[in-house]
């Protein structure tokens, strides 16, 4: 039996939260915010940018708007212990999927999460699918339940 592709595990993911997403694929990768932003034609701090970072020895999950940069010394703070860069296998292994494609939620493992609260100013956004060429919407009023986050200010 073939494994279920990334985009299967996410959906999967989202339907047992409560939700059915509607995925959008590429015909080219949207790997970066700015790049998801063109080709859905929609304002850059409307993409989700889901972020994996080494705290104390441990991954966490930063929700941030497309146009936002992670200040990782406020982040430090909110987590308790200073911010490294994850390595693509840390992201994987933690996660389950590749740099450019986590989304917000549907992880291996139920990540700390903290959500950049300038997503809120957006009705709905978008975040990665599973895959660099795949996105959905998301009301952003869902967030931080689905992703079990908790907003924060942490941008500069």
């Amino acid at each position: 039996m073939t494994p279920p592709t990334a985009n299967e595990r996410f959906s999967s993911a989202a339907i047992h939260l409560g939700i059915e997403p509607d995925i959008v694929r590429f015909p080219e990768d949207t790997r970066t915010a700015v790049q998801a932003a063109a080709a859905l034609g929609c304002e850059l701090g409307q993409i989700i940018k889901s972020l994996v970072f080494e705290c104390g020895g441990q991954p966490i999950l930063a929700l941030t708007a497309g146009d936002q940069r992670v200040d990782t010394a406020s982040l430090g703070v909110l987590c308790g212990a200073p911010i490294g860069k994850a390595d693509a296998k840390m992201v994987r292994d933690a996660t389950g999927f590749a740099i450019g494609g986590v989304p917000p939620f549907g992880h291996v493992d139920q990540l700390s999460c903290w959500i950049d609260q300038n997503i809120l100013r957006y009705e709905i956004a978008w975040g990665a699918a599973g895959t660099p060429d795949t996105v959905f919407a998301i009301r952003t009023e869902e967030l931080a339940d689905l992703s079990g986050g908790q907003i924060a200010q942490f941008v500069n």
